[in-house]
């Protein structure tokens, strides 16, 4: 809103910097945030958005430089001392407790008597004056993404925060939730609150913010009216040089079956149903997108085809050019690969089941190659090359290919690992939210990467959240609906509104 420019900043930040070791995050950034707009802040990975705001929200203290509060200067050690503020970050990932209600979730933490009664009240109160639908007494285990969300939003409100700090709040949004969360920012704006957030997706930039500013290397670049640029010169500012936001989906040349999964279901240890009946093929030279609301079985079949998830019944196969079948089901990895199974899979989870923290970017490479080995010392030349070659194409930013890769941010470490996936030349490559937390250029590098794949005539399955790159990047996109296949449909002649229906099983069908 262009009359944001003339009300009073709720947050100035002077000269703020942050160094962590040798790396400065943020290098005298100085940042204004006004009352009745929505400023979106944009960068690259490593460019010190989040840091910058983790200092706002109490998270860490700055080096140096000061926050300024409605004029005041103030000094903020915790997030208590940014509540008392009105200050509130609703982070990426919830900070929920699932076994709790969502009242209980809201009022936890907070001194004096816990009054859930006069709590629902006041949580009604809130959810009626900016339009959320939110239930005081359900649990969070039984919530939706979008729910959960709207919960911590609430929980902010309900502290007292007119200054409201977003991170990636669409990450795991279907359109329809989006559509719904915008419309409650504008209401909270329109209130004059002051909202920042903090997102790679240009489209949702130009469609909600007031305002943009830049950083860079962890340095201030600028900032101007959302009105009076677009997604091109937001990027271009961003990279500091031009940028190209095309891409690119070859036709598929000669596809052939090349997995095949039938009938397959999946439980898991609790004994819930997470995949049910599923059928599909994936094909070489082509992208096969998997579309669905987070949790809907989308972790437990890619870890199915690569032989970690342990199945009820079904069938996965694996096809030679010749249609000769062998079945996956039931073998490890070690297996699958000893088969000849040149498959690269590519996890939810980094640090946890991609890569080893502690070990620098050479080890991990080499956990893919140790095997190979036919002596008794293990070849670390070929991972040494392989990791500078990764480094180098990639762009990947760190002080060294020595550096611990848990020292790297997260869209660095989602590099390495799908850098060094793509390495070792599969025939089927496993990707699940290959680009999650990457910025714009580095999701354009990953992107042209499985062209390349796809081109050389591999099956690449690409779990995405994104659903307008789903629509762009796909041949085929299958959805997924509570662990069922909603559809299978053609990425040339979709779009990303059906997609969305499709998740939620309004207007699902199966169609081939």
């Amino acid at each position: 809103m262009d009359n944001a420019l003339n009300t009073p900043a709720a947050v100035e930040m002077r000269n703020i910097t942050k160094r962590f070791g040798s790396v400065v995050a943020n290098d005298s950034v100085s940042l204004e945030i006004r009352r009745g707009e929505i400023l979106a802040l944009l960068g690259e990975n490593g460019s010190g958005k989040t840091t910058l705001m983790n200092m706002l929200s109490g998270i860490y203290f700055p080096d140096a430089g000061e926050i300024l509060i409605n004029g005041q200067p103030v000094v903020i050690k915790s997030p208590k001392d940014a509540f008392g503020l009105g200050i509130g970050m609703i982070h990426q990932h919830f900070k929920l407790v699932d076994v709790l209600t969502a009242a209980e979730n809201i009022v936890l933490g907070l001194e004096g008597k816990m009054d859930l009664k006069e709590a629902a009240k006041k949580i009604n109160s809130i959810c009626k004056a900016y339009g959320f639908d939110v239930d005081p007494h359900q649990k969070i285990y039984d919530m939706s993404v979008s729910q959960k969300q709207t919960v911590e939003i609430v929980k902010v409100l309900y502290r007292g925060a007119d200054i409201l700090i977003l991170d990636e709040p669409t990450a795991v949004l279907t359109p329809q939730e989006t559509d719904k969360l915008f419309a409650v920012l504008r209401s909270m704006r329109d209130s004059g609150k002051a909202i920042v957030i903090i997102t790679h997706k240009m489209h949702e930039v130009e469609a909600l913010s007031d305002r943009v500013a830049v950083l860079r290397a962890g340095k201030y670049v600028g900032s101007m009216l959302t009105k009076d640029t677009n997604a091109q010169e937001m990027t271009n500012m961003m990279v500091g040089r031009a940028v190209t936001l095309n891409i690119d989906r070859p036709v598929p040349v000669n596809p052939k079956p090349r997995i095949a999964v039938r009938n397959l279901t999946v439980r898991n240890e609790e004994g819930v149903v997470k995949l049910e009946n599923v059928s599909f093929t994936a094909n070489s030279g082509e992208i096969l997108g998997i579309a669905g609301i987070s949790g809907c079985g989308q972790k437990e079949l890619l870890e199915a085809i690569a032989g970690l998830q342990p199945t009820e019944s079904g069938s996965i196969v694996y096809i030679e050019d010749n249609g000769q079948e062998e079945e996956l089901l039931g073998k490890d990895p070690l297996r699958i690969q000893e088969m000849g199974v040149a498959l690269s899979f590519v996890p939810e989870d980094r640090l946890g089941m991609g890569l080893v923290g502690n070990m620098d970017l050479t080890d991990n490479m080499m956990l893919r190659s140790f095997r190979r080995g036919h002596s008794l010392f293990t070849d670390r030349k070929t991972p040494h090359h392989v990791a500078e070659n990764v480094v180098h194409d990639l762009e990947v930013s760190t002080p060294s290919i020595a550096t611990p890769v848990r020292r790297l941010s997260g869209g660095n470490v989602q590099k390495v690992l799908v850098g060094r996936e793509i390495t070792n030349a599969p025939s089927v490559l496993l990707t699940a939210y290959a680009v999650r937390g990457l910025d714009i250029n580095s999701s354009y590098t990953i992107y042209d990467l499985l062209n390349r794949q796809k081109k050389d005539g591999v099956a690449v399955v690409y779990v995405g959240e994104d659903l307008d790159v789903l629509v762009e990047l796909c041949d085929r996109i299958l959805v997924l609906c509570s662990g069922r296949v909603s559809g299978i449909v053609d990425g040339r002649a979709t779009d990303k509104r059906q997609l969305g229906m499709m998740m939620t099983r309004i207007g699902g069908q199966e169609n081939g």
